[in-house]
């Protein structure tokens, strides 16, 4: 078998292990064999560039970079939906239906309606040509680079699809997904997301595709538009989008008359708390696709459907009492503590007040009947008071002026919700929050060692920050409620094992606000070690590659703090990773300092990454656009020409990867 046929069986059984995956939630691989077979595509495709083809798997990942979204306009007017809150409503449409049909049998289809970003996707000959933002309804974004590193939507369709048409649906973030990317938020110290609807949607717009493919983003298709379209019936079109490869989920219904619409609508407003991401209501369309054209459109929406609007589920309930939480960084967050309830099928006794100036908004006091929701179906918030119950003798709520867990003076920095404890490094909440953030898997990664352990150790006196763990001794743990002799050995030699772990992680570990995996990473590359990061002003900060204003003064604030560098001195003095380790990069060298490189196309020697490592080693520096800053433009095979046209435009020198290598022995 010749190699161009190898890849092409490599690409049309990894595509439909994707199907498998992401469309039927039906792998029949393991992870494992799958990245076995993707590496070997990849390595095929980077010997033989003449075979590149951007519809393959291996371009999932993303990397395109755009810089302004063009706006497009639509072949097909996307409209918006009419929207209905009770079943009369949908009586009086069913009758306006009938007024214009005459006396005809109507059946209809019931789709649930995805709380997500509208999308407007165009296919020819069975790929995807281009993905388009509703906007206005007339125009929207190109966001084509950010779409396709969606792993629901396919690239290349399979079956009877017809030449040209555009299919549309909604782009939603699963709630699994959600509440994983608030996480790792939280664990930086940053503000988490305020529901999937909004990350989703915002989404589409990032710059950097490369990221987009890092969000577990998934495309629920709804219908189809385009001229003699291979269909009867709305019904009809979904399964052969199922058919094409698309994620059509299997919730709707055909319902062969009103009745059966009511049933389902009354089904799926109790049971839509079970579905992994998010709805708000349900669609209702007269299924025949004759009639819908019969029937055509207002101004601003088909008459042929209407959407059902689920009520926002809410109860009321009584505000026991307010606590205050304090953050890892300080950040106050205050919390509702209510008479439990049941909402959404699940028992809230808690609800998140935000700040002080939501509290103030809402006029909440102790006492109050409140009106609980949740936010997003995830989060319980109070959205307002029934002031008809208040008590005559209620209080306007006094937000505290003092921490709560170390009596500090609360501050309020200009332009920020929050309040913040300023005590550092003396608020037991604190110290616990950030040692318990020291120890995690993607810091330091000390086993047999937990976050109750950890507070544990702090109550009980035998540790005041991270920097103590590596003086406990056996014989001080074992005394320990809870901890046995072999506990004891186990949570000391996780501790030694630790002083292995590379520097990236130890800068991760050291819980710098806005100093995340990703930040900690490009500071260690870029700094080499501790004390070079530690002398590095705000302009030298600001000047390293996606280190903003905001992470730079952070980082100044953090080295500024004399308490901060006596813990790192000691941490020294234990023996963890300060610096990155000669034999973690032979081949170091400064023969690039102070070039910025960009990589586009495909290369022979090197994967984008290798190419991207050996820069980044040698001194230079890899930019993610081509600007007045860039240096080089390394090419390899399919260089996008719009990277092509700025570089010329510029005047930027563009090598291949063999120019690149002269330059590294030279």
């Amino acid at each position: 078998m010749d190699v161009l046929a190898i890849i092409t069986a490599l690409r049309e059984e990894l595509n439909q292990h994707n199907y498998n995956y992401y469309v039927l939630d039906n792998p029949t691989i393991s992870d494992f064999e799958f990245d076995v077979k993707l590496k070997e595509l990849q390595d095929l495709e980077v010997k033989h560039p003449e075979y590149f083809d951007e519809n393959s798997p291996t371009q999932r990942v993303g990397g395109a970079i755009t810089k302004n979204f063009e706006t497009v306009p639509h072949e097909y007017r996307m409209f918006s939906l009419d929207n209905s809150y009770s079943k009369e409503d949908l009586l009086d449409w069913e009758v306006r239906c009938q007024k214009i049909l005459g006396d005809v049998p109507l059946e209809f289809t019931c789709e649930l309606k995805y709380d997500g970003a509208s999308i407007s996707i165009l296919y020819e000959n069975g790929v995807l040509k281009r993905a388009v933002t509703r906007g206005d309804g007339f125009q929207g974004d190109d966001v084509t680079n950010n779409i396709k590193t969606i792993k629901s939507v396919p690239i290349k369709l399979k079956g009877d699809y017809p030449d040209k048409f555009e299919i549309r649906g909604e782009i939603i973030l699963p709630f699994a997904g959600f509440e994983k990317m608030n996480q790792d938020l939280i664990e930086i110290g940053e503000t988490p997301y305020s529901n999937p609807r909004n990350t989703a949607s915002g989404s589409l717009k990032l710059q950097d595709s490369s990221e987009v493919a890092k969000r577990p983003l998934e495309c629920l298709l709804y219908t189809l538009v385009g001229n003699n379209l291979p269909i009867r019936t709305q019904f009809e079109s979904l399964q052969k989008a199922r058919d094409w490869g698309f994620k059509v989920p299997n919730q709707s219904v055909l319902a062969k008359n009103i009745d059966e619409v009511f049933e389902y609508i009354s089904y799926w407003d109790t049971h839509r708390h079970t579905l992994p991401y998010e709805t708000d209501g349900v669609v209702v369309k007269v299924n025949q696709v004759q009639y819908q054209e019969e029937l055509g459109f207002t101004a601003k929406s088909p008459r042929w459907a209407m959407a059902y609007k689920f009520k926002a589920e809410q109860v009321s309930t009584v505000l026991n009492s307010i606590s205050y939480q304090v953050g890892r960084t300080g950040a106050i967050t205050p919390v509702a503590n209510l008479e439990p309830v049941q909402l959404a099928g699940t028992i809230v006794k808690r609800a998140s007040l935000h700040n002080a100036d939501q509290i103030e908004k809402l006029d909440i006091r102790i006492g109050d009947t409140v009106f609980v929701e949740k936010g997003g179906e995830i989060i319980p918030k109070i959205v307002g008071v029934d002031l008809s119950e208040r008590n005559g003798d209620s209080q306007p709520t006094a937000y505290i002026t003092d921490c709560p867990e170390c009596n500090t003076e609360l501050v309020r920095l200009e332009g920020e919700a929050n309040h913040y404890c300023p005590n550092f490094y003396g608020c037991p909440t604190q110290i616990i929050g950030r040692i318990q953030h020291f120890i995690t898997r993607k810091a330091m990664d000390i086993e047999g060692l937990g976050g109750e352990t950890v507070a544990l150790l702090f109550h009980a006196g035998l540790i005041k920050n991270y920097a103590d763990l590596y003086e406990l001794k056996k014989e001080q743990i074992v005394p320990l409620e809870r901890m046995a002799e072999k506990s004891a050995e186990n949570l000391v030699n996780g501790v030694e094992k630790s002083k292995s772990v590379p520097f990236e992680r130890v800068l991760y570990a050291l819980g710098i606000r806005y100093v995340g995996e990703t930040v900690a990473k490009k500071l260690a590359k870029h700094y080499r070690n501790i004390d070079a990061l530690a002398s590095a002003s705000l302009m030298d900060l600001v000047l390293v590659d996606e280190i903003g204003e905001k992470i730079a003064q952070s980082v100044v604030q953090y080295f500024e703090n004399q308490e901060n560098i006596t813990i790192i001195g000691r941490l020294k003095g234990y023996g963890l990773q300060l610096e990155i380790v000669e034999s973690e990069n032979q081949s170091q060298s400064n023969k690039l300092k102070n070039q910025v490189f960009v990589v586009s196309g495909v290369f022979e020697t090197y994967s984008r990454d290798e190419l991207k490592n050996a820069i980044e080693q040698n001194g230079g520096k890899v930019g993610s656009s081509i600007s007045a800053k860039t240096n080089y433009v390394v090419a390899g095979a399919n260089m996008g020409p719009a990277k092509l046209e700025k570089a010329s435009k510029l005047g930027i020198p563009i090598i291949t990867e063999y120019d690149f290598n002269t330059m590294l022995n030279d």
